[in-house]
């Protein structure tokens, strides 16, 4: 093994016995192993590139990082959806707060003016309008019923 297959193994790890249902597990590993080979072929064409500012292993991590933060503003725009989209009420700051692993005072801060234009955006549409005040609004003063 080189560095680049250890990387990909590590990335992207086998499923162990029972992790996955006897029927698909062929296709899973094969989906796996696709996954390890595209990674080892950019890290090696990375490396090729340019060694020096594409060593593998700072370039795996970094590629990590940049997965978490998309996937954090992924779950920041949907919270957003929960608490400022959906009609005739809300979802219920706890429960996207679990869904999200977030506290409920997290799942209140978790957006902002930004995420709700974003889902704006996406969507087409203006976020629901709030017609009362009550003490489960996203923003801290109240909800509309």
């Amino acid at each position: 093994m080189n560095v680049f297959s250890d990387i990909a193994a590590i990335c992207h790890p086998m499923p162990g016995p029972g992790d996955v249902p006897d029927d698909i597990y062929s296709d899973v590993c094969e989906s796996i192993h696709s996954r390890q080979e595209e990674m080892i072929q950019n890290l090696e064409a990375a490396a090729d590139a340019d060694s020096e500012e594409n060593e593998p292993l700072l370039s795996a991590i970094g590629m990590a990082r940049y997965r978490k933060q998309h996937a954090e503003a992924e779950i920041r725009r949907l919270v957003a959806y929960g608490r400022e989209f959906t009609r005739p009420r809300p979802y219920v700051l706890a429960d996207l707060a679990g869904a999200a692993g977030m506290s409920i005072s997290g799942a209140r801060i978790a957006y902002g003016r930004r995420e709700v234009a974003e889902v704006e955006q996406a969507l087409g549409r203006p976020p629901r309008e709030r017609s009362a005040k009550g003490p489960d609004a996203p923003d801290g003063t109240g909800s509309a019923t």
